[in-house]
């Protein structure tokens, strides 16, 4: 997302700055001023009326993931209520499952549900099937999670206050339509996708 967001900036010749957050703060800093965004951000019934959309950018995997050596399987989404599931505070995929009752321990910062499977603290980590991996190998220094449960798929965008110029808004929609003729955008998420 972050390639992605810097080509959209630069073909829409939109000056920026990127700051690194965490979930929470970030979405309610963009929520609250004009000219601030926050990305990758799933487009939910919430949120929407809150922001501008700009993108999509990519997609984002909703999948369980248990610790290394697992043998768990599941097969449809209702038999993981019975599992502990760490998720992420303020997380699309993590408010859909506590929303329809699963047990999910959310947490502020979610590159410590790794750790938490290995000390089996949680029994199924919900998070993005391809940033998934790489948030426990670099966090954690945990590799080797298994894939349990793929259960949706969404398109994440570029969540932008709603007060921000409407013009801006429709540069940086239109860069991502022109990215995605030139077939650049696809060629920005090939490298993740393989």
């Amino acid at each position: 997302c972050t390639e992605m967001v810097k080509a959209i900036m630069k073909h829409a010749s939109v000056n920026y700055s990127l700051k690194l957050r965490n979930w929470t703060t970030g979405l309610e800093r963009a929520k609250r001023r004009p000219n601030h965004a926050i990305y990758c951000t799933a487009k939910t019934e919430e949120r929407a009326p809150n922001f501008h959309w700009v993108g999509p950018l990519a997609n984002i995997q909703w999948m369980f993931f248990a610790k290394p050596g697992s043998t768990l399987k599941l097969s449809k989404l209702e038999q993981a209520k019975k599992y502990r599931i760490g998720g992420y505070k303020n997380d699309v995929m993590s408010d859909y499952l506590i929303e329809k009752g699963f047990n999910v321990a959310a947490m502020a910062n979610d590159s410590l549900n790794p750790r938490k499977l290995l000390l089996d603290q949680i029994d199924l980590w919900v998070t993005d099937g391809l940033s998934g991996p790489y948030v426990a190998s670099e966090a954690a220094d945990i590799t080797g999670l298994v894939p349990v449960l793929k259960f949706n798929e969404t398109p994440l965008y570029l969540a932008v206050n709603i007060e921000t110029d409407k013009k801006i808004i429709a540069k940086l929609n239109d860069a991502v339509k022109s990215m995605e003729r030139s077939g650049e955008a696809k060629a920005i998420l090939a490298p993740y996708l393989q």
